[in-house]
């Protein structure tokens, strides 16, 4: 079977590589669904994209998600990285400064602005539990940390997250996690697991969240698109006249090494992610059927 071109990027970076690395093989369409949970196992990144010809008419492209264990039908992070790998290898074009994303979330749109920076509008949201005091698994999975301004709360969209405030910028950087508490909620939930935020009064950042993946085995993520997402839905749901209900900047990884600059959109209800990414890998890959 021959190669397959593989680029790997850096996505939502603040300095080279700061941001989530993702893999992505660019041209799948000989790929079996085995191969490529094989090759993602491998690779041993946060998730793994293959790139395949659309089904539909009205896409640009459709991409395939994996993580090492499992195949995931929207994920932030891969889909603004795979729509880079895409416009680089010339693959598709944008339209109008748009790509269209074919996924297991359906069909969603990707504005392209300049060579490096893409920005993803994420699956529609709503909120499952507002304030839910009757979740024996989250109070242990947030500890002793100071709440925030918003309460807890459950929401869906693409994935499934708990999400949760802190008192301030401080609070969360040194917060040290229960994993096996937050991999408990995650799993009695059927939810991906917990993300935190806090308000920030930095020059560089409106907010500093932090993403714990634990239902898909990973401890935490420096840079979550889909997390971030949900936290906007949230916020907008919760303060549509605030401060923060249009957009604001993001600070995510710093805690474990990275340094990710995420950028939040909210325009009419909808909300975009995105940012910047780099190609630091560009080859190709051998991996028999």
């Amino acid at each position: 079977m021959p190669d397959s071109r593989y680029l790997q990027l850096d996505v939502f970076p603040a300095r080279t590589g700061g941001g989530n690395s993702v893999g992505v093989v660019v041209d799948a369409a000989a790929w079996t669904t085995e191969r490529m949970q094989a090759f993602a196992a491998w690779t041993g990144l946060v998730e793994t994209t293959f790139v395949l010809p659309p089904s539909s008419t009205d896409a640009s492209y459709r991409l395939r998600i994996f993580t090492p264990s499992r195949e995931i039908p929207f994920a932030g992070h891969p889909t603004i990285g795979s729509a880079h790998a895409v416009l680089e290898t010339g693959l598709a074009q944008a339209r109008d400064g748009q790509l269209i994303q074919e996924c297991g979330a359906g069909l969603l749109p990707i504005r392209v602005e300049g060579e490096d920076a893409s920005f993803v509008q994420t699956p529609a949201a709503r909120v499952l539990r507002e304030n839910p005091r009757d979740e024996p698994l989250l109070r242990p999975a947030l500890g002793d940390a100071a709440p925030g301004k918003l309460p807890p709360a459950f929401v869906e969209g693409g994935r499934r997250w708990w999400i949760a405030e802190f008192a301030d910028e401080a609070e969360l950087r040194r917060w040290n996690p229960d994993h096996t508490a937050i991999g408990s909620l995650a799993r009695s939930t059927d939810s991906l697991g917990l993300c935190v935020f806090a308000r920030s009064t930095s020059p560089d950042h409106e907010l500093v969240v932090r993403a714990f993946p634990a239902r898909v085995g990973i401890v935490e993520d420096p840079a979550s698109g889909a997390a971030n997402g949900l936290i906007a839905a949230w916020i907008a749901h919760a303060e549509p006249q605030g401060s923060l209900a249009r957009g604001y900047r993001v600070s995510q990884g710093r805690e474990i090494g990275h340094d990710a600059a995420i950028i939040v959109r909210i325009e009419q209800g909808q909300v975009w992610v995105g940012g910047k990414t780099r190609t630091i890998v560009s080859g190709h890959v051998h991996w028999p059927a």
